[in-house]
């Protein structure tokens, strides 16, 4: 099978088996393997079930092929003893401290099975309000969440997936506005993605100017009322400054809950495309598009044929995870098979319109993308209808809102997810997103770099002899070929990367595969750093009026975590744009310091410790040992990389946290010592400088930062966000960012 190298470091970082000592012992192919025969494995389970190795064979060559891929979950569990295989979970959060706390287990135990789980706070009492049974006050739902995320950031998937957590807010509830700047500060609540619950009757309300009614949910009681129009806006300004939060249209999911007598849909996944009632989960699955192609004559146009059987295998594969599945709580298997929910959806739908030669900003991209849902959608019912006709219909069947006359195997069939890392794996483009960029610097671990393009565009570009190193690296330093002259403007319309399209087209083309999606869609709007807040506003709107479920916004460089590229740090040193890479470069050495020289004993003698600093605080470190020798060069490499991470601005109190307390063996042996090892000693001469020279007053201790470098005239900055394991610029898809080179991603 063809997997890149890309795909398969990926995958063995991530997906394939481990012995204890963390070394790889599956290949890709075994995997595949390992993953049809469990999900082949539930025919056993049924009188008339097809032959559970030939489907088997069925499974891996639709997965070897890349024509379809299931959720990550099912790649990395199935086949293994932890068994679980959903991405999806919704768990309910009541009033109680009890249910409080059952909730921050219960998603524990899913996050550190590789599940992502979404709730809903609105149940809970607004801050300040009285708990009758203390006689204390309540703390609010902002308040909780903020417990939420520390027990999530202290489960970490086994290293496989991070925790992620969906927060939702419905609009009446008292604490709104304190909920909608919960995230002001980017390093709150790191672990949530957030959204507002709105209500048609808000969105009217909003238009028109007029007041609304926040209500009590522990009473029931209109506690108060703001204006619509101005919350409203307070939403926009919020999600035009960071991104979050982002908006669900409550009535919509409701109006598609296929069981109301189970109660209200309140909350969805981390991404936001499958609205789940509580303790319900459902499995993903993707169909690759760029593999549904067919040639005609010169150009590329759908197999439908291959369309339907690759959708049938992927609707009777995702049906039998429901069966083999091993659910981390028995209230999740219970709810989950009320109602079979499977949400199978497509990635590579921008690299299919390329292949096409359709721009996705244009009228014929988005028609296609509506006829393409409704066929899936269609077939994918066909092939439950099937199923039940063997098996039997989900067991609230009776119950639901479908037609009776058609009995159904699964209650929902559709949902559009992200698909970061299985699209990585597959060699295409994510979900129904548009191409982020074209061409991408890849840092090799020997220094040097690679230039990474989309295989269509080289393509094109060859076949018209127009392909050259040069014109890669300045695609990739703008970003774009839209104001590229050189490239004919055929192929300009054509490519268009996510910021060449208008939020509005970014809009239509999510509202055209909503339309037959039985879930939702995941999808993030992208907006340049100049979009204003008003620019926002009319993307909510449209939204509501196409229809669409929900809306994940981001603007350009809004986040103020994103990682400076110092591209010049003095004048005579300057760093081609194009060579940027994500990391941070440390300012120069000064010219002129001033300096401290301390004496310490160690377990091994003394060291000579010399802290140098200017105006802008300490810029370098010096250590020396006495004749009794010691270990100099390791000593001389903590100064070392002590000094680096000083000139770049990294805080002090950061830096001698991470050195203070280290033990040395030879400290232990004569008690009495003031430190307990070389790069201990090192931490403490340093903060003692640090503290002195801040309560003199001489140093600024905000200043003495990575943004102090921004004030500089000779300091050029390239904003990046950039992936914390590997170094490379990140994507942002559906509330999450994504590392096309390493696979990690994080919803935050």
């Amino acid at each position: 099978m063809g997997i890149s190298k890309n795909a398969q470091v990926v995958l063995e970082r991530r997906y394939l088996i481990k012995d204890k000592d963390g070394n790889t012992i599956e290949t890709v192919d075994e995997m595949f393997h390992r993953v049809a025969d469990a999900i082949a494995s539930s025919e056993k389970m049924y009188e008339n079930g097809e032959d559970a190795g030939k489907l088997a064979e069925v499974f891996y060559d639709m997965m070897t092929k890349l024509e379809f891929l299931p959720n990550s979950p099912t790649l990395m569990n199935a086949g293994k003893d932890l068994g679980q295989l959903s991405a999806c979970f919704v768990l309910p959060v009541d009033d109680s401290m009890e249910s409080i706390f059952e909730a921050i287990k219960q998603a524990a135990l899913i996050h550190k099975s590789g599940g992502g789980t979404g709730f809903s706070f609105s149940r809970l009492r607004c801050e300040g309000s009285v708990v009758n049974s203390t006689g204390g006050v309540a703390s609010g739902p902002i308040s909780f969440m903020k417990v939420f995320n520390v027990a999530t950031e202290a489960v970490k998937q086994g290293g496989s997936r991070r925790g992620a957590n969906m927060g939702i807010l419905r609009i009446d509830h008292p604490d709104i506005l304190k909920f909608i700047d919960c995230k002001s500060n980017n390093k709150e609540i790191t672990n949530f993605n957030i959204s507002v619950g709105l209500t048609e009757a808000f969105m009217k309300a909003a238009e028109k100017g007029d007041d609304y009614d926040l209500v009590d949910p522990h009473t029931k009681e209109t506690v108060g009322k703001l204006n619509a129009a101005k919350v409203f806006d307070k939403i926009v300004e919020a999600a035009w400054r960071n991104g979050e939060p982002g908006i669900i249209f409550l009535d919509r999911l409701n109006r598609d809950n296929i069981v109301p007598s189970q109660g209200e849909i309140e909350s969805t996944n981390p991404c936001g495309e499958q609205p789940l009632l509580p303790y319900e989960s459902c499995n993903l699955g993707s169909i690759n598009l760029t593999k549904m192609l067919k040639k005609n004559g010169e150009s590329w146009e759908f197999d439908w044929k291959k369309v339907e059987k690759t959708v049938k295998n992927a609707v009777h594969f995702l049906d039998n995870v429901i069966d083999v599945n091993k659910y981390p709580i028995e209230e999740i298997d219970f709810t989950t098979k009320q109602t079979r929910k499977i949400g199978l959806g497509v990635m590579g739908w921008a690299d299919s319109l390329l292949m096409m030669k359709i721009p996705y900003n244009s009228t014929e991209a988005i028609e296609l993308g509506e006829r393409l849902m409704k066929f899936i959608n269609e077939v994918g019912r066909e092939k439950s209808q099937e199923i039940a006709a063997k098996r039997g219909t989900f067991p609230l069947f009776e119950e639901s809102i479908l037609p009776k006359d058609k009995p159904q195997r699964n209650g929902t069939i559709t949902t559009i997810a992200p698909t970061g890392t299985l699209s990585i794996i597959a060699e295409c483009s994510s979900g129904v997103e548009p191409i982020f960029g074209y061409v991408f610097v890849r840092n090799i671990m020997d220094g040097t770099e690679m230039l990474e393009v989309n295989s269509v565009l080289k393509e094109e570009l060859e076949r018209r002899g127009l392909y050259s190193e040069a014109l890669m690296k300045r695609i990739a330093k703008e970003g774009s070929i839209a104001h590229i002259e050189e490239i004919p403007e055929d192929i300009r319309r054509v490519f268009v990367s996510s910021h060449d399209i208008s939020p509005e087209d970014h809009i239509r083309m999510q509202a055209a595969f909503q339309k037959y999606t039985d879930n939702a869609v995941s999808k993030t709007v992208n907006f340049s750093h100049a979009a204003t807040e008003e620019d926002v506003a009319e993307v909510y709107k449209l939204a509501f009026r196409l229809g669409c479920k929900g809306v994940t916004i981001y603007r350009d460089g809004s986040r103020d975590e994103q990682v400076l590229n110092i591209g010049k740090v003095n004048k005579d040193e300057e760093i081609p744009a194009e060579e940027l890479t994500g990391r941070i470069v440390p300012r120069g050495r000064p010219d002129v310091v001033s300096g401290v020289t301390e004496r310490v004993q160690i377990g091994c003698g003394k060291l000579y410790i010399t802290a140098n600093y200017d105006d802008k605080g300490i810029c370098e470190i010096f250590t020396n040992t006495g004749k009794a020798g010691g270990c100099p060069s390791q000593s001389e490499a903590t100064s070392r990389l002590a000094s680096i991470a000083l000139r770049s601005g990294i805080d002090v109190k950061t830096i001698v946290s991470q050195l203070k307390g280290i033990r040395c063996p030879s400290t232990v042996r004569q008690p009495g010592l003031k430190c307990t090892s070389c790069p201990d000693a090192i931490a403490r001469t340093i903060e003692k400088i640090y503290n002195k020279h801040i309560e003199l007053g001489y140093w600024d201790p905000d200043a003495i930062s990575v943004s102090s470098l921004m004030e500089d005239d000779h300091v050029l900055t390239h904003m990046i966000k950039f992936c914390p394991e590997c170094g490379e610029a990140v994507e942002h898809e559906g509330g999450c960012v994504i590392c096309r080179q390493c696979g990690y991603s994080k919803c935050n």
